[in-house]
């Protein structure tokens, strides 16, 4: 926290995943709105003593991630806050990197009803589910995909995600599908999960032979309807703002954008 004469004027604050001894995101950088113009400032230097307390030296900081209202841009009070705060993360070394959108299902909306063509069943083992990825990340518009493959292999950077973020997950394995052609070959998979907060759509996939097919709403149906069989309240996604296929598929299927999310990230480690 920032403190002037006694009064709180910024804070900060990290999140981790349970059981994590780092930090896995910066999730909080908030400046009292009558610190303008000295808003950057403040936060700045908030923010380089918050690195230099928590993240080990020699070592990168975690993400920033700072959730928006779709209409942020529109905004003026919202737009300048969040100008502030990326001028600050910047100045201490961090850069953008995506703007996504947070999707939400809602009970009542209907679920497209499945159309024969495809059939679903489930995930045989980790390795059919990662040989799948790695033929999904061929030509993904996903940001984070796309910064894997600078500095690894389709099939390292299939593992790292499964590893890092989809094997974690305590939710039943058996939502997971997999949607076969009628004489029985791969086109994509879906892997709803609960992430602790709320039930998810965490992935979903079209190979390359089989997109341009209208098969992601199909699948994206398919994930929909396990997840609200279990009479979740909302299910939840996201997509990157300019992967545009994806982003039209849930807004077909009656999903709403319900905030954005800017994705900044450092590339130098603390303290070096």
């Amino acid at each position: 926290m920032a403190l002037r004469d006694g009064h709180l004027v910024a804070r900060t604050a990290w999140w981790a995943r349970q059981g994590n001894g780092q930090p896995d995101l910066l999730d909080i950088l908030d400046i009292d709105n009558a610190q303008r113009p000295g808003a950057v400032d403040t936060a700045t230097r908030l923010l380089t003593a918050a690195i230099t307390a928590v993240i080990p030296a020699g070592t990168s900081p975690p993400d920033y991630i700072r959730f928006l209202t779709p209409g942020w841009r529109e905004e003026p009070a919202e737009r300048q806050a969040a100008e502030d705060r990326r001028a600050a993360a910047e100045r201490c070394g961090a850069r953008f990197f995506v703007e996504r959108l947070n999707l939400e299902w809602r009970p009542g909306t209907e679920i497209a009803a499945p159309t024969g063509r495809l059939a679903f069943r489930l995930v045989r083992d980790p390795g059919e589910l990662l040989a799948l990825m790695t033929k999904v990340i061929d030509g993904t518009l996903d940001a984070h995909d796309q910064a894997d493959l600078t500095r690894m292999s389709p099939e390292e950077a299939a593992a790292h995600h499964y590893h890092g973020e989809l094997a974690r997950y305590t939710s039943p394995r058996d939502w997971w599908r997999v949607a076969d052609l009628p004489g029985g070959e791969p086109v994509g998979f879906v892997i709803p999960a609960h992430n602790g907060y709320n039930p998810i759509i965490a992935y979903l996939g079209v190979v390359p032979a089989h997109r341009g097919n209208g098969y992601i709403g199909e699948i994206l149906a398919e994930g929909t309807r396990i997840l609200a069989a279990t009479d979740a309240p909302r299910i939840r996604a996201s997509t990157d703002l300019g992967n545009v296929p994806m982003a039209r598929a849930f807004h077909r299927a009656g999903w709403i954008t319900i905030g954005h999310q800017i994705d900044m990230t450092w590339n130098h480690a603390s303290g070096s």
